[in-house]
């Protein structure tokens, strides 16, 4: 389910009152591919319900250039709440999610095996009330980069 970010709030409130963990991850998840579905799988097993913080389109650019997003935000998070094993998708617009970590207040916190726990955003948060914070180890070799740069060398630049 896509949510906003004062909707998801309360949801995750009762969900935590019913005794339910709640794991939060984020990403721009920009041409979903192998290594996602991988890494989104493993997160949701940590707990009970999966978080996904999403890159909003703006906050993409800001991060890896005028040229991304190649999938527009609303697909992206269309494409990500279809996914059984993710319960709630969320935009944000700033670089980083430390403002959704902060009111959403995760027991689990998950980033990829790239980041190193002293760099995951949000970690402060999330231990400052006894969570978890976790890595996932990266698959090699899947990256939506890497995907959009096969298809430049296959096809060409148009």
């Amino acid at each position: 389910m896509i949510v906003s970010l004062p909707e998801l709030v309360p949801m995750v409130a009762g969900l935590k009152q019913a005794g339910r963990r709640i794991v939060f991850t984020n990403g721009c998840f920009d041409i979903l591919h192998v290594g996602h579905v991988r890494y989104l799988k493993s997160a949701r097993a940590l707990g009970d319900i999966l978080i996904v913080g999403l890159n909003s389109d703006a906050s993409v650019k800001r991060i890896k250039g005028d040229k991304r997003p190649i999938v527009p935000e609303r697909e992206r998070a269309e494409v990500l709440s279809s996914l059984r094993f993710v319960d709630y998708v969320v935009l944000f617009d700033e670089p980083d999610p430390y403002n959704t970590i902060a009111a959403v207040k995760p027991d689990i916190l998950v980033k990829g095996g790239d980041w190193s726990l002293e760099n995951i955003v949000g970690r402060d948060i999330v231990e400052s009330y006894g969570g978890e914070v976790h890595t996932i180890p990266f698959i090699e070799g899947a990256s939506s980069s890497r995907i959009i740069e096969d298809i430049v060398t296959r096809y060409g630049k148009l």
